[in-house]
This record gives C-alpha cells, structure tokens and sequence, in this order.
C-alpha cells in the first residue's frame, strides 16, 4: 500500500466528513471545488478539507483510491458519495441530508432547504 493511500485512508477515517478539493474551503482554487464547499459551509457541516494541489501524491492517489476521475471528492463516515455533480443532484433532491441524518452528521436543515427553494 503506497504512502498516499496509507494517508487517504486515515483522514476518512479520523474524520466524519472529508472533501479532497482544489484549494482549502476558506479559498477554493477551482469552480467545482467551491460549488461543494460553498454547500457544506453553507449548510454548516464540519468537515476536513484537504488540498490536493499541496501534495501531487494525494491528488493522484485519492483518483485511483476512489477509482473516480475528477476532484472534489466528498468522503462521508469513510464511503466515497461523489463529486461536484453528484453533490448537486444530491443536495438538490434531499439525499444529501438523508445522508447526513443516517450517518450522524451534523447540519442545518433551514439551510439545506433554503439550497432547495432558491434552485427549485
């Protein structure tokens, strides 16, 4: 098991909530990035950021860890749910906080149906 896998694997661990993304979520560095933080933030999930343009070796790593393509990437309880686009859908049809409320995460209902309303 390489060293970056080795990393990935306890930071989903010791955290409840992980978004590997491009930048940190006070400054994400691309678009997608920031669609996912800006819900978690809104919504007032706490969660682990973790910069994948700091370290080559995790932003390649959590690619074939994932064996998904892109980034961000949210981690809930250790499980992969998905990237930009799968977060939106998610959040948008209420799975997201489904998710939540099954795995104990902590989140503001009001915002979250707020995201809903100002999309709907």
């Amino acid at each position: 098991m390489s060293d970056a896998t080795t990393r990935i694997k306890d930071t989903i661990t010791a955290n409840d909530v992980v978004l590997f993304m491009k930048g940190t979520k006070e400054m994400p560095q691309c678009g997608f990035s920031s669609r996912v933080a800006g819900v978690l933030n809104y919504m007032g999930v706490t969660y682990s950021d973790v910069n994948v343009l700091a370290d080559e070796e995790i932003r390649q790593g959590i690619k074939d860890f994932s064996d998904w393509p892109t980034i961000p990437q949210l981690y809930v309880k250790g499980e992969f749910v998905g990237g930009c686009d799968i977060i939106t859908e998610m959040t948008l049809s209420g799975e997201l906080d489904t998710l939540f409320e099954e795995n104990g995460v902590a989140y503001d209902k009001d915002a979250a149906d707020k995201i809903r309303e100002a999309n709907g």
